[in-house]
């Protein structure tokens, strides 16, 4: 039986995709960088070096400036992220958490940011998980499993009782690599490996993952 849901951030409980367009694009502009809407939706579930070394594009700097300009645009990024409050949840998330463990099951965040402890917390619902496994957690991040399989060893649960929620196709196959069940959000295109799909959480209830999942 399912005891567990591992939720992604971003793009499934909240959208920062927007802070960390604003936060890439202003450094790509101070440094002469081309970087577009389009680039940026190729970041979306990737860690921050990764994501620099695409915007980057096989240009060549110095490892002392490749990590100054991994801060900069985290700093840009950590003044955006201060307008986040409890209103920029994304349709269906709270209700689904708190459906979740009001059924005695267990949540918990993998998510690839340094940053989502003070994520959650501006959203107001740290107090709705039951672990945290964050860009600092693990050396290897998506598409690597180790992320969730962190999670699922915080929860003290087994991979076989861990569903993961992810709207990423990095996210969809660290899933699938670490042995889980995962539950794809958006576009088949990008998630379609998943075992169950769905738009976003808008309108989306327990019983219907578990019916998606044949766990009902």
């Amino acid at each position: 039986m399912i005891q567990a849901f591992i939720f992604d951030l971003d793009g499934v409980l909240t959208d920062t995709a927007e802070y960390h367009y604003r936060g890439w694009k202003r450094l790509a502009d101070e440094e002469g960088l081309p970087f577009s809407r389009e680039d940026n939706e190729h970041l979306r579930g990737v860690p921050r070096r990764e994501s620099l070394m695409l915007i980057l594009k096989g240009r060549s700097y110095p490892e002392e400036k490749i990590l100054e300009m991994m801060e900069r645009k985290n700093n840009y990024y950590l003044d955006f992220i201060k307008e986040i409050s409890p209103r920029d949840l994304l349709p269906g998330a709270r209700e689904l958490l708190e459906e979740i463990h009001a059924s005695g099951r267990k949540n918990a965040l993998g998510s690839a940011s340094k940053n989502a402890p003070e994520v959650i917390d501006r959203l107001g619902i740290r107090d709705l998980f039951d672990a945290l496994s964050d860009g600092h957690s693990v050396e290897r991040q998506k598409p690597a499993p180790d992320l969730f399989l962190h999670a699922a060893a915080q929860l003290g649960l087994s991979v076989a009782d861990c569903v993961v929620v992810e709207d990423a196709a990095a996210g969809i196959e660290a899933a699938l690599a670490g042995g889980f069940r995962a539950v794809g959000l958006g576009p088949r295109e990008r998630v379609g490996q998943a075992q169950a799909v769905f738009p976003s959480l808008d309108g989306v209830h327990l019983a219907d993952l578990l019916k998606s999942l044949n766990e009902e």
